[in-house]
Formats: C-alpha cells, structure tokens, sequence
C-alpha cells in the first residue's frame, strides 16, 4: 500500500473543497493554453514581471533584502565578477535556475541528479554555500522563518541527514509514479511533493528557494503554463503566516498516523487560484491597453498620433533607420492589437489611432 496515502485521506469537506479548486484551475488551464498558442507579444512582459517578482519574493522570504527594482537593474547589468553581496549572488542564482526551468522544463527529469544539479546551480554564485551545494545535507537543520525585524522562528524539525537519501529516493520514485499512472490528480501530487520535499530539507541551505523552484516545474511539467507569468513566490511572501502554519499543521504530527496535510492542500490549492485572479486582471490591463508595444512600435505610436493619418511612406521618411518590412510588421501588429486602423488598400492605405 502506498506509504503516503494516509496524509491526503481526507475528510468529505476537505475533499468537495479540493475537487472545487481543482475543477477552476483546470478550466483556466485549459483557455490559458489557447490564449498562449496564439503567442500574444505581450506575454514576454508579462513573464518579465512574474520573473523579478518571482526572484524579489522567494529571496526575501529566506531573509534577503534586495527590492524589486534592485533586483531588476542587478539582473540588467551582471556582471558576475562583482557578485560580493551574498544577496546579490542569491538573486542571480535564483534566476539562472527560473530561465533554465521556464526554457528546459520539458527536457527535466524530477531525479536525485536534476535536484543535485538544480541547487547546484541556485547556489552557484554562494561563496558561504560553496562546501555543500548540490549535496544532501550531513547536518541536521531546521526550518527557520525569517522575519523583517531580523529575528528567527524554528517551524519545524526535519529529517535526520542519515535518512535523507533513502527518503528522497521514496519519494521521487512515488511523483515519477504518479504523475505516470496519472493515479491522482497532478495537482494534489504536485502540493505532496512540496510538502514532503519541505519536511525531509535535503540540503544543507536552499531548500525554501528549491521548493519554489520545483514547484514551477512541476507545474510547467504537468502543463499548468500560467505560471510562467504570474509569482507564486510572491503570493507566498505576501502569505507568509498562513504558509507556514499550513505546513506546521501537518509537521506536528510527523511520522505518526494522525499527519494529514489537508489544511498545506487547501492552501496550495488555492493559491493557484488567487494567482489565476492575479493573471487575469493582470492580462486584461495589457489588453485593454491595447496590447504590449517595443520601443520602435511605441515611437510609431507617438508618430500617427501626431500626424495622423499618416502613409507607411511617410512612416519610412522619418523612421528611415528601420527596414520597410519591419515597419509593415509593425503595422499590421498595431492593427491585430486594434491599437491603430487603416483607410484604402496597398500603396494607398492611410493609418490612424483606433478611437477606444
């Protein structure tokens, strides 16, 4: 019998509450997916955002301090020669593994090798982290929450280094299974693994980071594209409390028959969902501005509303840097966007702003 089913054995209550978040999450997957084929260019924004508010949030939940907008400029001029700050090292690190995930999810296998060499890489800029990245843990540790104030709270006791290998082992052969025979639903095996990979702590330090990480490629994995453009780190560091008392709920009971992870699931699960609302709102800004505009087409934006209506002629003259074809490009972009709309046919076509 499976070891871990008595942990998700939950109530009749538990369970609607569950199937309800479920069913939300996997009609949005499903639009999102649709959305996302057609490769909108202003989804790259989009994940633009998610990615700083991802490596801002899930670094400053483990005691960093670097602002958003710190972490942007760090991130637009590395150079990984002046990375002293541990902070500094910690950001970049983080962000190395969150480009390799949203690129190469795909292509990585949930293994003993790929976790090695996913917190290798986190913790590759980590000089203080250098004697035990990418290994298990040989000592024993904690999980500590880290508050603004400087202060720390131990949450709970973790596995014993001794027994790490063989219980990752267990469970990194029982997601691979899962997510295989599609047994339980991916979501509710996606929410376990975090807890159990939160409860056992395998490494030495990165393991807060780590679980954030694998969450993402979980998700990534088993087809939940959403995540890519909006922060479940930030909705974690904003929910701090409630994330920890979620996973304490479950911890106090450890290795006994009465652990149950029902209220870590109901948070889990419907954290996907606040984040759903997040993206939402988020996609009907960019849509109601009329889509994401580059630099070159925002200028062409500025030029029409100036001196419209305006030739594509007239558009060469002043944009006489930029090929012919670029500019059509842009254009017809602007007009699928419904930022701007066109008079005439072929050479005597005229364009103007879209009246809102």
């Amino acid at each position: 019998m499976d070891k871990y089913i008595n942990k998700i054995n939950f109530d009749f209550q538990t369970n609607q509450l569950i199937l309800k978040s479920i069913s939300f999450i996997d009609t949005f997957k499903g639009k999102w997916n649709i959305v996302e084929s057609k490769e909108n260019i202003f989804l790259k924004e989009l994940r633009k955002i998610a990615t700083i508010e991802s490596i801002g949030s899930s670094t400053r939940i483990e005691g960093a301090k670097l602002t958003n907008k710190e972490i942007k400029e760090l991130i637009e001029n590395i150079k990984i020669t002046e990375l002293k700050i541990r902070d500094e090292q910690e950001v970049i690190g983080y962000y190395n593994v969150l480009e390799i995930i949203n690129e190469n999810y795909e292509n990585i296998g949930i293994s003993k090798n790929y976790i090695q060499q996913l917190h290798q890489s986190l913790l590759k800029y980590s000089t203080k982290d250098e004697r035990h990245r990418g290994t298990y843990k040989n000592l024993t540790n904690k999980v500590v929450a880290n508050y603004p104030d400087g202060t720390q709270r131990v949450i709970f006791d973790t596995t014993e280094p001794h027994l790490v290998e063989s219980e990752m082992n267990d469970l990194i052969d029982w997601i691979n299974n899962q997510l295989k025979s599609e047994a339980l639903h991916p979501l509710i095996a996606i929410g376990f693994f975090i807890y159990e990979f939160l409860s056992i702590h395998p490494f030495q330090d990165g393991n807060g980071r780590l679980s954030r990480l694998l969450t993402n490629l979980l998700l990534l994995k088993s087809n939940y594209l959403f995540i890519q453009y909006v922060s479940f780190e930030n909705l974690i560091e904003q929910k701090k409390k409630t994330y920890y008392e979620s996973l304490i709920d479950g911890q106090k009971d450890r290795n006994s028959e009465k652990e149950k992870i029902d209220k870590w699931m109901l948070f889990f699960l419907q954290a996907i969902e606040s984040l759903i609302h997040r993206l939402e709102q988020k996609y009907n800004v960019f849509k109601s501005k009329g889509g994401y505009l580059n630099e070159r087409q925002k200028r062409i934006k500025e030029f029409i509303k100036t001196n419209q209506p305006i030739k594509l002629s007239d558009l060469a003259t002043i944009m006489s840097d930029i090929s012919i074809n670029t500019l059509k490009k842009d254009l017809q972009y602007m007009k699928t966007e419904q930022i701007i709309e066109s008079i005439g046919k072929n050479k005597g076509s005229v364009y103007l702003l879209k009246e809102k």
